[in-house]
């Protein structure tokens, strides 16, 4: 009995430890010093909400720089890849298809090399990102959609270049630009 009534209080104080006290320390710390992020990173514009800076939206009008493939549509619920192994037929065939209709919507010639991130969906199916030159291979039809003169052709090659962020700390991953981010800079060019 005795061990019974000790092992009930050690479980009542690691459930207000661990279950209210720690939560809500953490909650207020992330409030304090970080609320953009502790919030979701929320895009906010006009008191709309347009999305999270740290999920990927599917773009897919030609206007518009697009994202990288998504095994679950960008859908944050379910979020995953399609677990194809390198040996499935089914992701070689998706590879293939994305390949082509990248080359034939960006005018690209056959052998042109095309990044990784554009055919291959991400594990997660929710990242906003892609790579430079990912962007730069969509310049041209994106000017050619907007009926960009050469200044604002200009205007995007360097909005590409001010949006892209440098690897964390200069030494994790990659050089890599947020596409919803890209986006929303894209509309406000003008003449």
């Amino acid at each position: 009995m005795k061990t019974l009534f000790i092992s009930v209080k050690i479980f009542l104080v690691l459930t207000i430890l661990t279950g209210i006290i720690y939560p809500l320390l953490i909650t207020g710390l992330a409030q304090l010093i970080f609320p953009h992020q502790a919030n979701g990173s929320m895009v906010i514009q006009n008191g709309k909400v347009l999305g999270s800076e740290l999920i990927g939206q599917n773009f897919n009008n030609r206007k518009y720089f697009w994202s990288r493939p998504s095994a679950v549509n960008y859908n944050p619920l379910p979020s995953g890849g399609s677990n194809y192994g390198p040996t499935s037929k089914a992701l070689k065939q998706q590879v293939i298809y994305r390949e082509k209709s990248l080359q034939e919507a960006n005018s690209l010639p056959q052998n042109a090399s095309i990044p990784s991130e554009m055919i291959f969906a991400s594990a997660s199916g929710l990242d906003p990102h892609i790579s430079p030159q990912a962007a730069l291979m969509q310049v041209d039809r994106i000017s050619k959609e907007r009926n960009f003169i050469p200044k604002q052709k200009e205007k995007l090659l360097s909005l590409i270049t001010n949006l892209t962020e440098k690897p964390q700390f200069r030494l994790f991953g990659e050089e890599r630009i947020n596409v919803f981010l890209l986006n929303l800079e894209l509309d406000k060019i003008t003449r």
